[in-house]
C-alpha cells in the first residue's frame, strides 16, 4: 500500500475525487490510502491563520512557514528513503511518467498544496524533498496537480487496473529492464465509418480491421508517441 497525505487549505476540494471510479475502488481494496489534512489545524492562533503579507511588499498573500513545518513534522515522524515530501510550484521539476514509476515504489508521499501568491521559500529549501510542476502554466493552487500525481502513481500499483496486461503492453522497456515511459497510439472503436454530413466520411484505418496482429503492432509502433 502507498499512502498519500495531502496538506491543503481547501480539504473539500478532494471530496468527489476520492469517491469516484478507480481511485475509490483502489482505496476500498487497500491498495492505496489517501488522507486529506486542513493546514489550518496546525495554526496556533485562534483564527487559524496560515498566510501573511510577503516581506518586501507585493500583491497577495503567502502561506506561512510555521504551520507547514508542524504538518510535515507530524506526518513524517519516521525517516525513510521510501517517504517523500513534495511541494507543488511553477518553479518545480516537470512531472513525468518516469517520476510516476519512481513514486509508485514509495510507502508514503506527503503532498503540500500551495495557494495564493505562493509558499514561504524556507519550505522549499528545508522541508521538502522535491518541488513539482505539472506543466508550463500557473494554476490557482496545488490541489489539481496533487490529483494528477495521485492518479498517475495509483494506476501503476499492481491490482489497481482490472487488466494489468493492458497497462504492460503500453510501457516500452529499456536496456537493463524497467519501464521507460508510456506509449500512446491512436485508438478507434465502432462505428467503422461515421458520416457527420453528406459526402463526408471519417473511417477507421483498414489495417486495424483485418486482424493481422503483426501488422497492427507495426502500425501502432509507427504512430505511437512515447511519454516519458
Amino acid at each position: 500500500m502507498i499512502i498519500f497525505d495531502i496538506v491543503t487549505i481547501f480539504p473539500h476540494f478532494f471530496d468527489s475525487f476520492l469517491e469516484e471510479s478507480i481511485i475509490k475502488r483502489a482505496q476500498k481494496q487497500k491498495l492505496i490510502r489517501i488522507r486529506v489534512f486542513d493546514l489550518r489545524q496546525w495554526a496556533k492562533d485562534k483564527h487559524r491563520v496560515v498566510d501573511d503579507k510577503p516581506f518586501g511588499g507585493g500583491r497577495g498573500m503567502v502561506l506561512k512557514l510555521e504551520p507547514i513545518y508542524r504538518a510535515v513534522s507530524q506526518l513524517r515522524k519516521t525517516k525513510s528513503d521510501r517517504i517523500k515530501t513534495i511541494l507543488f510550484s511553477p518553479r518545480g521539476k516537470k512531472f513525468s511518467q518516469k517520476m510516476a514509476h519512481r513514486y509508485s515504489q514509495l510507502q508514503r508521499i506527503v503532498l503540500i498544496c500551495g495557494r495564493y501568491e505562493g509558499v514561504d521559500e524556507r519550505v522549499a529549501r528545508h522541508l521538502v524533498d522535491e518541488q513539482l510542476s505539472i506543466g508550463d502554466y500557473v494554476l490557482m493552487g496545488g490541489e489539481v496537480p496533487a490529483m494528477a500525481v495521485i492518479e498517475a502513481v495509483t494506476r501503476l500499483k499492481p491490482g489497481v487496473l482490472g487488466h494489468s496486461e493492458l497497462l504492460g503492453e503500453r510501457m516500452p522497456g529499456r536496456k537493463g529492464g524497467g519501464a521507460l515511459g508510456f506509449s500512446e497510439y491512436p485508438q478507434y472503436t465502432r462505428p467503422e465509418t461515421f458520416s457527420p454530413r453528406r459526402g463526408v466520411k471519417w473511417s477507421v484505418p483498414q489495417i486495424l480491421m483485418r486482424g493481422h496482429h503483426q501488422k497492427i503492432s507495426a502500425w501502432r509502433q509507427k504512430h505511437q508517441k512515447i511519454i516519458s
